[in-house]
């Protein structure tokens, strides 16, 4: 029995027409979705995604007749317009392979056969790495690495057009130009308005903050420097864009949080944050504020404890008047 694609004696191919139905085909942690990931994310069905929207997780196998389902759908939809469509799941049963390649032929589009041919050990070790709800057990993925393996024959037979290798395939330079023109629009530098101001607020909080951000113009908040929020209904984060954090000219963002030391407090306070995490705790935790919380009022924990020691130390330097004290405090019990 064969256990590597290895030492193969049909001709090498590496035609991938357009359209054509792309049927990835490869053991769980194969590399699949990584390569799946060259295309466009419109041609692209994903089973894992399918899985987690008919059952919200993408791991759930008792999920996978149900998802096969939806997925066919949109595959047929998209076969009927003569649209390039790239299947990212293993692919390694042949009852699979033949009923893609039956759908395609219905509506006239070349079939291609995609086969990842990582080694299992690999495959196996990535499942290390996964969350535990889409790791695979080894045994799982050792299987459907022999079913890959010994599919690699018969795929011309099973009525796919063209049989290709990932490893002979020159996939990295659409991905990069789609990449750079994503990060062009992003920039500006395509002639359009590009994010601007966003841009760092993106870096920093993530694609999803951007539709719920906007800016407070001219706002006097943060004793000048700008002020934005983030808003969904009731709920609201307001935020400053330091742009010499430490006197060290680095950009960053502090939150508006109230006063870390006096409750009957109403001046700002801030405290920083550097990502959609610090936002989600600030937002949900009930812990206390960051230790690094500023007021604009009572300043930090640092002037805070120095304000405490200065009183401290104060009542420890009048020992003559706290003995007065207690002298009079014993007569009074006296009496």
């Amino acid at each position: 029995m064969k256990t590597t694609f290895e030492g193969t004696m049909q001709p090498l191919d590496t035609t991938i027409p357009d359209p054509a139905l792309i049927v990835l085909i490869g053991a769980a942690g194969s590399g699949k979705s990584t390569w799946a990931s060259t295309w466009p994310s419109t041609q692209v069905l994903e089973l894992d995604q399918f899985r987690a929207m008919v059952s919200d997780e993408a791991g759930d196998q008792s999920a996978t007749l149900s998802a096969v389902n939806v997925m066919h759908t949109v595959l047929e939809a998209r076969l009927a317009r003569k649209r390039t469509t790239v299947i990212d799941a293993t692919n390694t049963e042949e009852r699979v392979r033949v009923g893609l390649v039956q759908m395609a032929r219905n509506y006239g589009v070349p079939t291609v056969a995609f086969l990842v041919s990582t080694p299992a050990s690999v495959c196996v070790e990535r499942q290390a790495d996964r969350s535990p709800d889409r790791a695979v057990p080894e045994g799982v993925v050792r299987r459907q690495h022999a079913e890959a393996v010994a599919a690699f024959p018969q795929l011309r037979n099973e009525g796919f057009d063209h049989v290709v290798f990932a490893d002979n395939i020159h996939r990295l330079e659409p991905l990069l130009k789609r990449a750079s023109d994503t990060r062009r629009r992003e920039l500006g530098w395509d002639g359009g308005d590009g994010l601007g101001g966003l841009l760092l607020v993106r870096r920093t909080f993530g694609a999803e903050v951007l539709p719920l951000w906007r800016w407070r113009e001219n706002s006097p908040l943060a004793g000048g420097d700008r002020v934005g929020e983030i808003r969904l209904g009731p709920d609201r984060l307001v935020l400053a864009l330091r742009t010499d954090v430490d006197g060290e000219g680095d950009f960053g963002f502090d939150l508006l949080v109230g006063c870390p030391h006096d409750d009957d407090c109403d001046a700002p306070a801030w405290q920083p944050v550097f990502s959609v995490t610090d936002l989600w705790k600030a937002h949900t935790s009930d812990t206390g504020l960051h230790p690094d919380a500023v007021c604009s009022v009572h300043g930090g924990p640092d002037d805070v404890d120095q304000e405490a020691h200065d009183h401290t130390r104060g009542m420890d330097d009048d020992l003559e008047g706290r003995a007065d004290l207690e002298a009079q405090y014993a007569e009074a019990v006296r009496d």
